[in-house]
């Protein structure tokens, strides 16, 4: 055997040496080219330029290390020069390669093999490009390993160390030199691969910090040899023509050329060297994006700037475009950069993203694009070309290409094959081409001229008007002649969801097909990505697809981005030409969460700039609104987009778009005696479920802008007519009202509708409520066409206020809800009810929106936004037919979600963020206390009227303490009309045992129970709703347990039956019931009550409890209170000590069940996206792949125990504080926190550790006794504002996925000279550490801290108000 394996050696040995086409040198190393054995597996992009001494240097290090065997890790800014310059060298040596992105979705598959099954039901193994690369030998090329989560990256380990990897298929790869030892019969054996001795990988990824992503693991790190790429060469290298001299520019553009090259390399060294001095910090002007330099090249070689230079306007639009992220970066980097650009002499720097409003704007400078230039005509040039010319301001005139500044520049660009639409743009009824639009389409333009695609950046302000991004690519795509793709993103889409989709046949076969982007790759169409900053991270998966048009597709397939004419391969393929995506943004999250450095480089960023004033009033004109509701209308969106910003940019509560004050003007146009602009602005804003803070700020600025709240009006019921349904005209003895017709449903337009999807009720109990509620539905989706969206609370009478609607005007309705209509996470697309809605001009009913996946909502929102949806079968369902296999939506189709209220304690998605503005909202709400008795009084006309009032009114209060958070279920119409029915059908039974019914759930609850029976008997119901009233109230029979033997001795323990047997009467045991003397219960003369769990209760008669001597009683009272004292003793606390307890827990027990409650539901929530999102990932892979728990959300509650807490105590603030602290989350799951306070002496005082155990009486206590000593004594001073930076500090650098800092202050600013920016720049210290201020302090001591930190600033007088501030401020930030 030995002598076999040496023969073996001897033959590989002498085994003539691999085929080569020449040899490489490359300065003193040398290295014989080999022939590729599958040449399409070699790079097809264009190389960097060799040339390059920078990148020479690097080809050096990467071919040293090639030829010692070694892998090696590239450590670069985020953008593709580290991948190019990897393909660059596998060109060089001529190396085969293969290629992952990492992303959050990546798993072992991705890493080893994929499980197949193919016609006939075999299950086969298909590998990865990793394990393809180490069997044949090539190179693998591994991106962004900054994006892998967690334990992914040591599933390579042992393949980058051993060359080593057990397959799902049973094999295993060895190392070669390992399997040359395996035995003859081993190495024969199929299930043993070696791995190829040329195999090498090349990882690369940015360095973190100061990049966002997961640190190297130490393992994972110690397999790699380290190369840095410098950034500032990186900058030069990557423009195609940077070895070309700057004379070959136009003057004016290589000047201008010369001096933005020289800002951005210098920002980039001081960037560097602030790294340097703090590796976290970032730095006030952040570096340019990797491909900046390439962006500005190419657009002054096409369009020249004016000679005497850029417009200030001009000039900020430019630096957005090359650096997006100033967008969100502070203040003071734009400042930084403005001085930088003044002092390099290219005069001032303006924001770019001015309106129509500012003075120095102009309608001129408003229509031009980048460098100042303006499209003059668009013509056909080819099947696949359009001639675009583009003239400067000013100038123009000839027709060259990318000419002398002020000639026109006209560029031949990729184009569809369909017809032009006609350009100048024409006025049309629904399309008015503002100088704003046609800029924005310009500059669009001219990033297309140039073969980039489009990122539509919105403003950094959450709340603007519109920016037409919508209509902004319709109009891209139809003055191109381009075929439409729309991608909806949703969050929990994979990185190879983007590419491909998994197709299961009717056998079970399973196999790939391309994604609606590769589809728009291979046929030349503009793929729109709508919502892709909800995306995340995962969108670098795509980043080689848009920077050099290649990507890795399934089961070895690839697009490259060039072939050979006389190259074919199955497995290669070209996008084509005139391919282009353009990406429009959600507005979900801030700019600062998605607008990155990759983002940057990906796209050219365009920023999306909003209407000014003037456009928008007259768009609202159009509709034929009174100018005085305009300008109502207007000043009011002016000061609510204003006021409402938070400084983070994350807005919490609903923006007021265009559409949204479109809606309302048509609706004001359409019914001018219907003048109720109020509840039309609150119903589009939902204010009905606003936070308190946030619903009072509306109301504020309601009635700063003079519209005031109507009274309301009685709204009678519809009537059937032959043709209409009347709504009659509502009594309002203030105002003239008119009749309301809505047109009824023609049967022969959908006979099999008609005759089987039309609702019936028999019963519909009419209300002036729900009447006004159907005629607003009915306005809106049968005369305004829209469609809608119903939220409230559960048992409001959603589904009821639909169906009968849709009874009343014969209207066919097919009904789906969100949790039936999900296969797997998909929908079923086949003869579905969305289908059939959509052919037939039906209303499709979604229940329980809420609880759709987002990706589903999705759907929801491109149907209703852009009218379209691809189905999974690659139709689409469109308003007009542009392909084969389009399928027309009918004009009549509508949709109706109904959901529950966003928020605790609903266990729904915040899906309103989601869809936007693109469904008219409609809060539903219980009747108001007149309609409902009219409701109850049809239901139930034999039940006492005044028992029907006080139940009503019970109600009303219940819904009350709901709204201010004494009781956390909203009681809704739903319960009520159940007790109303009971009552009615069982008249005997008591009105306890009925309402129990109802609140029987709360039994366990004290705190609710106490607050029920308190509003129940406010009302005349008396009732209580406690475990033990409810035990009482049960029917039982009587039970009485007379013992025979009745002398007393003296009170005593008693023995324990170590048995635990059950004992009735006697004075032997402890425990038993109806005995005498022993502790027990149902006895007497004992001295204390205990009960074992699960006996019997036997009670003597009250007789006989009643006849104990006073020496027996007293004897008995001294030894409860010596047991008292020493179990008091146990817990450190004095009597007087438990008593303060007492009170204080007494005081806030209901708000610390609420505040647990709510902390366990965002918990609950959180383990539900992560179990969602592995769902996803097993229908992506098979299987699912649990080692991805939901990770803890770290707190830090931060009091202020400084002394004037306790000197101004008088006012209740430290009592309020002291209360606080008892609501803090000591038993939450998945929550890591930890209490600090600060005082003048100090800004860190620890009250409560991580780790620290203060679940018992007295450790709670302590806690607050240290506060109130530390305020009793500490010198005077304030470090509020050190306190919270070094809380934000420490939470940020805690490992968990939600980061929270409360601070609780009695805001004495003034005192201390504590301003708003200082108060700022603490909050804002670290961009994932969400902070909360809450004052506890009179609202004139403080009361501009709402206004400069809105959502996250609170004043507060009464503890019961704090639970509702938490409440508000951890549902807002944890369900984002």
């Amino acid at each position: 055997m030995a002598s076999a394996r040496r023969l073996k050696r001897i033959s590989d040995a002498l085994a003539p040496p691999p085929e080569t086409i020449g040899t490489l040198t490359l300065g003193d190393v040398s290295f014989p080219v080999p022939k590729s054995l599958t040449p399409a597996r070699l790079p097809h992009a264009a190389p960097l330029d060799p040339a390059d001494p920078r990148t020479r240097a690097h080809l050096y290090f990467l071919l040293q290390k090639y030829i010692l065997g070694q892998d090696v890790f590239l450590i670069a800014q985020p953008g593709p020069y580290a991948r190019r310059l990897a393909l660059t060298f596998c060109s060089l040596v001529n190396a085969e390669y293969e290629y992952i992105a990492l992303h959050r979705d990546v798993g072992e598959t991705e890493l080893k093999q994929g499980r197949e099954i193919r016609e006939g039901g075999n299950l086969v193994y298909v590998d990865s490009a990793a394990v393809r690369a180490v069997k044949t030998g090539r190179v693998l090329i591994i991106e962004g390993i900054e994006k892998a989560e967690r334990g992914i990256m040591p599933v390579l380990n042992n393949l980058l160390e051993n060359r080593e990897m057990n397959l799902d298929d049973g094999t295993h790869i060895l190392h070669p030199h390992q399997h040359a030892l395996l035995p003859d019969a081993d190495a024969a054996d199929a299930r043993f691969v070696p791995a190829h001795p040329a195999f090498r990988v090349i990882a690369i990824g940015a360095p973190v910090p100061p990049y966002t992503g997961y640190p190297l693991d130490p393992p994972f790190r110690s397999r790699f040899q380290a190369r840095f790429l410098d950034p500032t060469g990186a900058l030069l290298a990557l423009p195609a023509d940077a070895p070309a001299p700057d004379s070959e520019l136009p003057a004016a553009s290589a000047s201008l050329w010369r001096t933005l090259r020289d800002l951005v390399l210098a920002t980039q060294r001081a960037s560097e060297a602030r790294h340097a001095l703090d590796g976290v910090a970032r730095p006030a002007l952040p570096p340019f994006p990797q491909t900046a330099l390439a962006k500005l090249r190419a657009l002054l070689r096409a369009f020249p700037p004016p000679a005497r230079g850029l417009a200030p306007r001009a000039l900020g639009r430019l630096m957005i475009v090359l650096h997006p992220e100033l967008l969100h970066a502070p203040f003071q980097a734009w400042a930084l950069l403005s001085e930088r650009v003044e002092e390099a002499g290219l005069g001032p720097l303006a924001a770019p993203l001015a309106t129509e409003d500012d003075d120095d704007a102009t309608a001129e400078e408003d229509a031009a694009g980048l460098l100042g230039y303006t499209v003059r005509a668009i013509s056909r040039a080819g099947a696949h070309t359009a001639r675009v010319v583009f003239a400067p301001l000013g100038g123009g005139g000839g027709g060259g290409g990318g000419g002398a500044a002020g000639s026109d520049a006209a560029l031949d660009v990729p184009a569809g094959f369909a017809p032009l639409r006609a350009f100048p743009l024409a006025e049309t009824p629904d399309f008015v081409p503002s100088a704003r639009f046609v800029g924005l389409l310009t500059s669009c333009l001219q990033a297309h001229a140039l073969g980039w695609d489009v990122s539509l950046v919105p403003p950094a302000q959450p709340a603007t008007a519109s920016a037409s991004t919508s209509l902004l690519v319709q109009v891209l795509g139809d003055v191109l002649g381009y075929a439409r793709e729309a991608v909806h993103v949703y969050k929990e889409l994979g990185g190879r969801e983007l590419l491909m989709r998994r197709v299961v046949g009717d056998g079970g076969a399973t196999s790939w097909e391309p994604s609606p982007l590769v589809l728009g790759a291979w046929t030349g169409r503009l793929v729109h990505f709508s919502g892709l900053d909800v995306l995340g991270a995962t969108a670098g998966s795509i980043a080689r697809l848009l920077q050099d048009r290649e990507v890795e597709l399934w089961e070895g397939k690839r697009i490259v981005a060039a072939l050979d004419e006389d190259e074919t391969s199955p497995d290669l393929t070209v996008a084509h030409p005139s391919f282009r995506v353009i990406s429009t943004a959600s507005r979900a999250a801030p700019l600062r969460d998605w607008l990155s450095t990759e983002h940057a480089n990906m796209f050219l960023p365009v920023p999306a700039q909003p209407m000014g004033r003037a456009e928008e009033a007259a768009l609202l004109r159009r509709t034929g609104c009174a100018p005085a509701d305009v300008t109502a209308l207007l000043q009011f969106a002016g000061a609510y987009r204003t006021r409402m910003a938070p400084a983070d940019g994350a807005l919490r509560v609903r923006r007021l778009g265009t559409r949204a004050l479109l809606r309302i003007a048509r609706r004001l146009a359409r019914f001018p005696w219907d003048r109720d602009v109020r509840s039309m602005l609150e119903r589009a804003l939902l204010t009905e479920f606003l936070p308190a803070t946030e619903k009072a700020g509306v109301e504020e600025l309601l009635e700063g802008v003079g519209i005031k709240k109507l009274s309301p009006v009685f709204h009678p019921a519809p009537v059937v007519e032959e043709k209409t349904l009347l709504f009659p005209a509502p009594t309002d003895p203030l105002r003239k009202t008119e009749d309301t017709r809505v047109p009824r449903f023609d049967a022969v337009q959908d006979p099999e509708g008609s005759a089987s999807y039309v609702p019936h009720m028999d019963h519909f109990y009419d209300n002036s409520i729900q009447s006004a509620q159907m005629r607003d539905l009915a306005v809106d989706f049968e005369l305004l066409g829209d469609h809608l969206v119903l939220l409230g609370n559960q048992g409001v009478g959603k589904n009821k206020i639909v169906d009968r609607l849709c009874q009343l005007l014969q209207r066919p309705r097919e009904y789906i809800s969100s949790t039936t209509t999900l296969e797997r996470g998909i929908i079923r697309y086949t003869d579905s009810p969305l289908l059939r809605a959509a052919a037939h001009g039906r209303v499709l009913v979604v229940d329980e929106a809420d609880k759709a996946p987002e990706h589903v909502v999705a759907v929801f929102r491109s149907l209703a936004g852009q009218g379209e949806l691809t189905l999974s079968d690659g139709r689409r369902l469109v308003r007009a037919v542009e392909r084969e296999g389009d399928l027309p939506i009918h004009p009549g189709f509508r949709l109706i979600l109904l959901a529950n209220r966003p928020g605790y304690p609903f266990l729904g998605n915040h899906f309103m963020q989601v869809l936007g503005d693109n469904f008219s909202c409609h809060a539903i709400s219980n009747p108001d206390l007149e309609s409902e008795r009219r409701l109850l009084t049809q239901l139930a006309p034999e039940l006492d009227a005044d028992l029907i009032v006080r139940l009503i009114g019970a109600f009303h209060d219940l819904r009350k303490g709901y709204d201010d958070g004494s009781l956390t279920y909203p009681y809704s119409l739903r319960e009520l009309i159940a007790i109303v029915r009971h009552m009615r059908a069982y008249p005997g039974d008591e009105l306890d045992d009925t309402l129990r019914n109802v609140f029987d759930f709360d039994v366990y609850r004290l705190e609710t129970t106490e607050k029920l029976d308190e509003i129940l008997r406010k009302h005349g119901l008396r009732t209580q709703t406690s475990s033990a009233a409810a035990r009482k109230g049960k029917k039982q029979l009587d039970m009485r347990f007379d013992p025979e033997e009745t002398d007393l001795d003296k009170p005593k323990h008693g023995q324990e039956d170590p048995s635990g047997g059950a004992h009735s009467g006697g004075n032997t045991f402890a425990g038993g019931t109806g005995g005498r003397d022993t502790a027990g219960v149902g006895g007497r003369g004992g001295f204390k009550r205990l009960w074992k769990k699960g006996h019997e209760i036997y009670q003597v008669s009250n007789k006989l409890k009643e006849d104990v001597p006073d020496s027996v009683q007293e004897q008995a009272r001294e030894m409860a209170r010596k047991e008292l004292a020493a179990r008091l003793a146990e817990l450190n606390m004095t009597p007087e000590g438990a008593e303060s307890y007492g009170e204080l827990l007494s005081g806030v027990q209901a708000h610390i069940a609420q505040l647990r409650d709510l902390l366990e539901h965002l918990a609950t929530r959180e383990e539900e996206r992560v179990w969602a999102r592995l769902g996803i990932q097993a229908s992506r892979n098979g299987e699912a792949e649990l080692d991805d728990p939901a990770q803890a959300k770290r707190i830090r509650f931060l009091f202020d125990i400084s002394a004037s807490m306790y000197r101004f105590q008088y006012d209740g603030r430290l009592q309020r504080s002291l209360e606080t602290e008892f609501q803090s989350p000591h038993q939450a799951r998945q929550y890591t926190w930890d209490m600090y306070g600060h005082s003048g002496d100090e800004p860190e005082i620890p009250l409560v550790k991580i780790g620290d155990s203060i679940e018992g009486p007295a450790e709670r206590w302590a806690v607050t006794q240290k506060m109130k000593y530390t305020t009793q004594y500490t010198w005077s001073g304030d470090s509020t504002v050190a306190a919270i930076e070094k809380a934000v500090d420490e939470v940020a650098a805690f490992d968990g996925d939600d980061h929270f800092v409360i601070a609780l202050t009695d805001a004495n600013f003034a005192q201390y000279a504590i301003t708003a920016e200082d108060l700022g720049r603490s909050m804002n210290r670290h961009p994932k550490v969400k902070t909360a201020l809450i004052c506890i302090c009179e609202d004139s001591d403080a009361s501009w801290i709402k206004q400069y930190f809105p959502g996250r600033a609170f004043l507060v007088n009464n503890t019961a108000d704090i639970p509702k501030v938490l409440r508000g401020f951890l549902t807002t930030m944890v369900d984002r």
